[in-house]
């Protein structure tokens, strides 16, 4: 079996890293089973990519598209241009995409297109949300996709009541925990560790993407002053991009407590995450880290794609307003966290399901 396993953006890298360990482990045991690691190049600065693969002892992809950034529809139009190309040049048996980004979707089609099987991992999650373009991603994905491999039965059901073949939509775990398993031992303190005298438990870490929270710089202004003034004795880490950072530099506005660093390596963000004392975000991927790790997590959105990291886990889903975010979190600190679990085949193992089952139905 030849897998071309696509990966084009930050949470990609984190997803395909134990993958491709369990393609290495079957190729051990004598499986006839390949990879070819095709690089998007949607996200291309090097704390965004290289990075991750390098930390995560990733080789090094076989091919890079190159195709950097653009409106939705310019990137969508050169990751599938780019990848035509290379998929006819290097045809395979299957092509895997995990998650939702433009790569995802715009890979899936040119597969289907080609007559390829596509198998995608972290299949059927839904916020609800069309104004995400992500969820566009997902729905367009998960409707031509051969093989489903989902991270909760609650994505299974989305499937099922879709229409998807029961029989090839596989409840197997969650990938980024795999991940997450696999380099514990290896998370490290950042360089600035000892600089801000950080130390477990006494600082937040703040991570703000979303356009409706940094593209307004008098809204995201006014959102950093209400979160500065949330703990006042514990420090907030906040990594920022450095367009973000750009933005807030020309103000000249300065915090009490927020202490701004840039965007982290995944060893380093780990380290960050587990010795805090609780995370404020409008990630989604994040939740999940935090729900293994048992740190308080609260999201600023008003949906969630991945509802087991709050039914079950420690995530908190506070909406887009400070002043919810003010009443969730000072209920927080009165009364501690609330009791929270891992979810069902979050155990480190979803890869090794993952390879097993396409070994089969081949």
């Amino acid at each position: 079996m030849k897998i071309t396993i696509i990966a084009g953006a930050r949470p990609n890298f984190i997803k395909i890293a134990p993958i491709i360990n369990a393609v290495k482990s079957k190729q051990n045991e004598g499986f006839d089973v390949s990879f070819r690691l095709v690089h998007t190049g949607q996200h291309y600065d090097k704390n965004l990519s290289d990075t991750f693969f390098e930390e995560l002892n990733i080789p090094h992809p076989d091919v890079n598209l190159e195709v950097k950034s653009g409106s939705q529809a310019q990137q969508t139009a050169a990751i599938m241009i780019a990848f035509e190309k290379e998929l006819l040049q290097n045809p395979c048996d299957l092509v895997l995409v995990v998650g939702d980004v433009n790569s995802t979707m715009a890979c899936s089609i040119v597969a289907k297109k080609c007559n390829t099987k596509v198998a995608h991992v972290e299949a059927g999650i839904r916020s609800g949300d069309l104004t995400m373009p992500e969820e566009i991603n997902r729905m367009l994905t998960d409707s031509i996709t051969d093989y489903f491999f989902t991270t909760s039965t609650s994505a299974s059901e989305n499937l099922l009541k879709s229409g998807s073949n029961p029989e090839n939509v596989h409840f197997v775990g969650n990938v980024m925990i795999d991940t997450l398993y696999q380099n514990i031992n290896r998370i490290t303190a950042p360089d600035f560790w000892n600089e801000h005298q950080l130390q477990e438990k006494n600082y937040i870490i703040l991570t703000l993407h979303r356009p409706a929270n940094v593209d307004e710089v008098s809204s995201l202004i006014d959102l950093l002053h209400g979160i500065d003034l949330l703990v006042n004795y514990k420090k907030i880490i906040f990594p920022i991009h450095p367009r973000t950072q750009a933005i807030l530099s020309e103000s000249k506005i300065e915090f009490k407590n927020i202490i701004f660093v840039s965007p982290q390596g995944y060893l380093n963000f780990m380290y960050l995450i587990k010795n805090s004392f609780a995370v404020i975000t409008d990630s989604g991927g994040i939740s999940e880290e935090t729900t293994v790790l048992g740190i308080p997590c609260f999201t600023m959105r008003d949906n969630t794609e991945r509802p087991e990291t709050e039914t079950i886990g420690s995530n908190t889903i506070v909406g887009t307003s400070l002043k919810n975010l003010q009443k969730v979190f000072g209920s927080f600190l009165q009364n501690g966290a609330r009791k929270s679990g891992i979810p069902e085949l979050w155990d480190g193992k979803a890869s090794e399901r993952i390879i097993s089952i396409l070994l089969e139905k081949k």
